[in-house]
């Protein structure tokens, strides 16, 4: 088996490109299945069943980590992510990192400590990545490997939160969307506020422009239940997302933050709500992947849409900070590296030695079945035991005798040096 990593996130490809490769929530099942089987029609082993996968969707990244028998596996993670998106391979290609064996581990221990966020040392990736394995369990996607490495993922990322400062001075994307609305409004006390969604992102956000004291907080949610008990928490209102466009121009801040894959503020609507304002500014945050608001909508006079990649520059504030943080957590994390591909070693061996121990058992029976067989007839209990001894130790020699003799140079000093070690004799 072959560990693998290959995905995007925000440093390697553009928002526009990583909306499309984003799994919806339902689809992640659908998608653990339909890799696992990609992977079984590439590879050429026995073994092609037991191919395991795992998908983490975020707003900042698409991941595919997999352990399979596949010929090729990092081409084979890669084109299936093109393939089941319906995208051009040689179009996805330049923006993937493709991460074989001890690299796919490494990044995966980097990402749910936090290293490899946009906002540097972030908590909520974790929980996100924890997620992300629940859901390939329940499809049946994570085998021996996947499920020890993320065992392992988890308990690094622990390790590094809880003996390094990576965390510490750290600009959450929720903040930044607070310092960027105050570039518009001096004062968001007079502000009325809009959230689309009740996620986690959305709860974040809400915590913290509710600490500003806004005029109004509307949590705007498909199920209304879920956006009462949210609007409840801050002291808000919840309406339906249908009743949106009878009742957004009546809010000076919007962010949002669904799983929609499909845009649920268009260009038509907002130049009505601009219109209705009479020009009053209106600030937007759209945190989602893919986008719940058209792009053009930003193009409009009096109207200031961010998105996640645009927040990006405002939480790297404090990174100097952390990098002794950084150093530690590095550090923490090639320790990690090792003992778990130590492991993997380990595990690699395991068919040899059943191999070996199934052979002996074989010899061993055989001999045994001998040795009976003579006690039987009436023969000497000790010529019994004594042919039984020599009759097992001939048949375990055979083969390492039979190498030896048939090796040459190299080959056989090789042989001739390890026999005795396999064997503990003295030369």
């Amino acid at each position: 088996m072959i560990l693998t990593a290959v995905g995007l996130n925000h440093t390697t490809a553009p928002l526009a490109l990583r909306e499309k490769v984003a799994f919806a929530p339902e689809q992640i099942g659908q998608a653990v299945a339909a890799a696992r089987s990609w992977f079984g029609q590439r590879a050429s082993g026995s073994a092609s069943g037991n191919n395991e996968a795992a998908i983490l969707s975020t707003c900042n990244r698409t991941e595919l980590y997999a352990a399979c028998s596949a010929d090729n596996p990092v081409d084979a993670a890669a084109h299936f992510l093109a393939d089941f998106h319906q995208l051009s391979y040689g179009d996805l290609r330049p923006h993937l990192y493709t991460l074989p064996q001890d690299n796919a581990v490494r990044h995966a221990f980097r990402v749910a400590s936090g290293l490899d966020s946009m906002v540097l040392g972030e908590a909520q990736i974790l929980g996100q990545m924890k997620n992300a394995v629940r859901q390939a369990d329940e499809a049946g996607g994570l085998g021996t490997y996947l499920h020890q490495m993320f065992q392992r993922t988890f308990a690094v990322a622990k390790e590094v939160r809880s003996t390094t400062e990576i965390g510490a001075h750290s600009v959450s994307m929720a903040a930044a969307a607070v310092r960027l609305s105050q570039r518009i409004f001096d004062d968001i006390a007079g502000q009325n506020v809009l959230f689309i969604g009740a996620g986690e992102m959305i709860e974040l956000c809400a915590t913290h422009f509710a600490a500003q004291n806004p005029k109004s907080l509307t949590i705007a949610n498909r199920t209304m239940e879920r956006g009462e008990s949210l609007a409840h928490r801050f002291n808000g209102k919840a309406i339906r997302l249908a009743d949106l466009p009878e009742q957004l121009s009546q809010f000076d801040i919007i962010v949002s933050c669904t799983a929609s894959s499909l845009p649920i503020i268009g260009l038509g609507l907002m130049e009505r709500v601009v219109r209705a304002r009479r020009h009053r500014p209106v600030f937007m945050v759209d945190l989602a992947v893919p986008r719940d608001i058209e792009p053009e909508v930003g193009k409009l006079d009096d109207v200031f849409l961010y998105t996640v990649d645009d927040l990006g520059s405002v939480v790297q504030t404090g990174i100097e900070n952390r990098q002794a943080a950084v150093a530690q957590a590095e550090a923490i994390i090639e320790n990690r590296v090792r003992s778990f591909m130590h492991w993997m070693d380990g595990r690699a061996i395991v068919p040899v030695i059943q191999d070996l121990h199934e052979s002996s058992e074989q010899l061993r029976l055989a001999e045994l079945d001998r040795a009976r067989r003579m006690l039987a007839r009436g023969d000497d209990v000790e010529q019994v035991l004594e042919a039984l001894s020599r009759g097992l130790t001939a048949k375990f020699l055979h083969g390492p005798q039979q190498a030896l003799h048939q090796a040459s140079g190299d080959d056989r000093a090789r042989l001739a040096s390890l026999l005795p070690q396999l064997f503990r004799t003295k030369r």
